[in-house]
């Protein structure tokens, strides 16, 4: 196994001095160093190909004892020097001060055809940031992560990767529902991999401690490597810095609403300054359509996070980097109007995006009171979002009273369809009717265009669930066959229709098939 090394974050951030692994604050420093604990006996799952060859890797490297060694945290990769990212956090609005990389450790940077990749391992032990914990993860989360990053890849949402899932052959002890019933578990090992894997916390950190210094160095360094297009580091460059941030962050939550998934810790450290997902931790796709729903348990109450809160709390996590990056520029307004565009932009771009998931080509001035319509529509009586969406699909012009019988598969209770939500429903199908007239598209031609949008199978929170639970037991095969079939989310896959369904009854409630917690 070969990689062309080309670490640049160790090497030109500032070091922490103290490098005793100790739980501790880490002042004037980027990073630790940290090497990460030997697991008793890895086995490697499952690994992503198309991720391996991407990145310079070849096939037969997956099977290596090196890749193994390596990936799993058994071995450092000669001429490299891990370490864990220094960083702070908004965490459910409120400031926690100092986090960083707590179960993440981060193996080294390669360039391959002028892209550069770093490479992350999670749950690979404790780290001066791991605060009360231990660094490790279980199985359960790591299968969950494994496969949703290359999903949302897939998807077509922009996200960090994830290379290889393995089990360490050691027991990690976790309070998973946090009522005091602890319990041990499989331990295991993710790789993520991400362009960087810097967030706004990273930004924060230094800036709440008036470590200006830093501060710049860090913002430039992120200018050098991943905005160079911005030319060289001054007032105006950082200004543009975080404008571009602010658009990425916004397409990747419109990316989000598109699919129906739910991220459940938009806390500031989860921010990739880059614009992608990170930390896939409680997050879940919508079953039936809920502005208001969660997946995470510990959001529960106040439900921060919900599925349609998303777009502003991404507005929020924003004024909170515009804050950290506002020292390097001493002055407010630029920032003021780029958050105020993201609220103007975000209008534009959801109505957007719904045109789309509804097959309209033309921009009509009726088309927000469409989509305001159904969602209505959506609300009044319990429907899968996905479902419904690639249904939809398969509606064709001149017919608004078969609307109801196209996408009936779509609604869990048809027992609570009454005539006012059948009314209602009929009333929009005959709107939606009236503006597909208005468009040139023949319906073949809409229909494809939907399922390019809509996609047919989503990692539904029960499908990983019953990945989990057969893995718990030894049985892997199902890893590889949700692993698959997400890798072509848009497709029909025949083979593959029991996936293409509402979540079962038995799921409703069942612990890690609805809401989950953040114990990982």
């Amino acid at each position: 196994m070969k990689l062309n090394i080309s670490d640049t974050y160790n090497k030109e951030l500032p070091s922490d001095d103290n490098s005793e692994n100790t739980r501790r604050q880490v002042f004037n420093a980027a990073y630790s160093s940290v090497i990460p604990k030997k697991p008793s006996n890895p086995i490697l799952l499952h690994s992503s190909k198309e991720l391996a060859k991407e990145l310079g890797l070849e096939i037969q490297d997956l099977s290596s004892k090196s890749f193994l060694e390596v990936f799993s945290g058994s071995s450092i990769y000669p001429n490299t020097n891990p370490y864990a990212m220094a960083y702070a956090g908004h965490q459910f609005g409120n400031w926690a001060g100092q986090l960083g990389d707590g179960r993440a450790i981060n193996l080294f940077e390669i360039n391959h055809n002028n892209k550069q990749w770093a490479f992350q391992l999670k749950g690979a032990g404790e780290t001066p940031y791991s605060r009360q914990g231990d660094g490790l993860a279980v199985l359960r989360s790591s299968i969950r992560e494994y496969l949703c990053s290359e999903a949302m890849y897939h998807l077509g949402v922009p996200t960090t990767r994830a290379l290889s899932l393995m089990i360490s052959g050691d027991k990690v002890l976790r309070d998973m529902l946090y009522d005091g019933n602890s319990a041990y578990e499989k331990g295991a090992i993710v790789c993520r991999v991400a362009p960087t894997f810097i967030r706004f916390g990273n930004f924060e950190l230094f800036a709440s401690r008036q470590d200006f210094k830093n501060l710049k160095k860090l913002t430039d360094y992120t200018i050098a490597h991943f905005f160079p297009h911005l030319g060289k580091p001054n007032k105006t460059a950082y200004v543009n810095l975080f404008r571009e941030v602010t658009q990425n962050t916004l397409d990747m939550i419109i990316h989000w609403q598109r699919v129906g998934f739910v991220h459940g810790v938009m806390n500031t450290d989860n921010m990739s300054i880059l614009g992608l997902t990170i930390d896939y931790g409680p997050y879940g796709w919508l079953e039936g359509f809920d502005f208001g729903w969660t997946p995470n348990t510990t959001d529960k109450q106040n439900k921060r996070y919900r599925f349609g809160n998303q777009p502003n709390i991404g507005l929020w996590n924003l004024l909170q980097l515009a804050n950290a990056l506002y020292p390097l520029v001493e002055e407010s307004e630029p920032f003021e109007t780029i958050l105020k565009s993201y609220q103007k932009d975000f209008e534009i771009k959801s109505l957007e995006m719904m045109r789309s998931k509804l097959g309209l080509f033309a921009e009509k001035d009726s088309d927000l009171k469409l989509v305001t319509s159904l969602e209505d529509c959506l609300l009044a009586v319990e429907t899968d979002m996905t479902i419904f969406f690639r249904l939809l699909s398969n509606y064709e012009k001149g017919e608004p009273l078969r609307g109801m019988s196209i996408v009936k598969d779509a609604f869990y209770d048809s027992d609570k369809l009454d005539e006012n939500i059948i009314s209602g429903w009929n009333d929009w199908f005959k709107e939606y009717d009236n503006r597909l007239l208005e468009e040139t598209q023949i319906d073949s031609q809409r229909k494809k265009a939907m399922n390019l949008t809509n996609p047919k199978y989503v990692l539904r929170n029960y499908m990983a669930q019953l990945a989990i639970d057969d893995a718990n037991d030894g049985d892997y095969k199902l890893i590889g066959e949700l692993f698959n079939l997400l890798k072509h989310p848009y497709d029909n896959q025949p083979e593959q229709e029991k996936w293409f369904a509402k979540r079962p009854e038995w799921a409703r409630h069942k612990v890690g098939c609805s809401m989950l917690s953040c114990s990982s």
